[in-house]
């Protein structure tokens, strides 16, 4: 496989993954997961876990998913390559995959005393991929098997933390986020 072509299919295969995080910034606010719980002295999750949120995030990567199922034949015509059409289970796999990450990296943040907001590296860059593709390979073990080769999976883990850095740089300076990771 060429690396563009790689590359393109890492991108396209994770983009369900991608945008989840960014939708639930946009729609958050409503009631705390974690119900304003707290574990010892710190709170389970933080406010910054909502219901609404994940709901939304989970949405919008669902209907990303189904958006590229409909364009793929055509970019893969455009392209010169086949372009992953995401079956329902691996749509949902990706997307609620990339918000159980969040999830579990707030949690991970809170357990070693970091505040909302604050930098954890590494695990901010890569939660949602560590739960969304393992998830996916659960639910959509064929669909998984036939798109996410080494080398793909390799992509995403280079290509995932220099995508998101660059995105929450933007979403910074554009006043959706308080804090530029």
């Amino acid at each position: 496989m060429a690396l563009f072509e790689t590359i393109a299919i890492a991108f396209w295969a994770m983009l369900p993954a991608y945008v989840p995080n960014n939708a639930a910034v946009l729609a958050g606010g409503g009631r705390p997961i974690d119900g304003g719980r707290t574990w010892g002295d710190r709170r389970v999750l933080g406010d910054g876990k909502t219901w609404r949120g994940t709901a939304m995030g989970t949405v919008a990567g669902l209907a990303l998913a189904a958006g590229l199922t409909v364009i793929a034949p055509d970019v893969g015509d455009a392209v010169g390559f086949d372009v992953p059409e995401f079956t329902p289970l691996a749509a949902l796999g990706l997307a609620g995959g990339a918000m159980l990450g969040d999830i579990l990296a707030s949690f991970l943040k809170r357990r070693s005393g970091r505040q909302r907001g604050a930098m954890f590296p590494g695990l901010d860059q890569l939660d949602f991929v560590v739960v969304s593709l393992p998830l996916t390979a659960l639910l959509a073990t064929d669909w998984f098997r036939a798109w996410f080769s080494l080398e793909v999976i390799l992509v995403v883990v280079v290509l995932t933390p220099i995508l998101h850095v660059t995105t929450n740089v933007i979403a910074y300076k554009l006043g959706l986020k308080n804090e530029p990771w």
